[in-house]
């Protein structure tokens, strides 16, 4: 269980230096800017302390999937990007891909 959340961490990471990329605005914002590389190299690490007890198809799978998801809802919530059919369905696709990975019982 220890994994997953360093897992989940990772994800958390990931998605706060992404956002973190946008708020910098190409580089022209220092503080954002710094930030991002912050998060990034953080979610990286916990990334790898995951890797020690889950599967590296599973673990980048999930905290790929994830951090795509919770940014494009992040998008569309805070910064009011277009929220199409297209868009909501595709997301739910991503989800319930990551689910059906952790589903699938995969084990180091």
């Amino acid at each position: 269980m220890q994994y997953w959340l360093y897992l989940a961490l990772a994800i958390v990471l990931e998605v706060t230096g992404t956002t973190s990329m946008k708020l910098s605005e190409g580089f022209t914002k220092i503080v954002p800017s710094i930030l991002m590389f912050v998060f990034y190299l953080a979610s990286i690490a916990a990334l790898t302390l995951a890797l020690k007890k889950i599967d590296v198809s599973v673990a980048y799978a999930v905290w790929a999937g994830l951090g795509t998801a919770l940014i494009a809802v992040i998008g569309i919530v805070y910064f009011h990007e277009s929220a199409t059919l297209l868009k909501i369905i595709s997301i739910l696709f991503i989800v319930t891909g990551v689910v059906g990975l952790h589903l699938s019982g995969a084990k180091h």
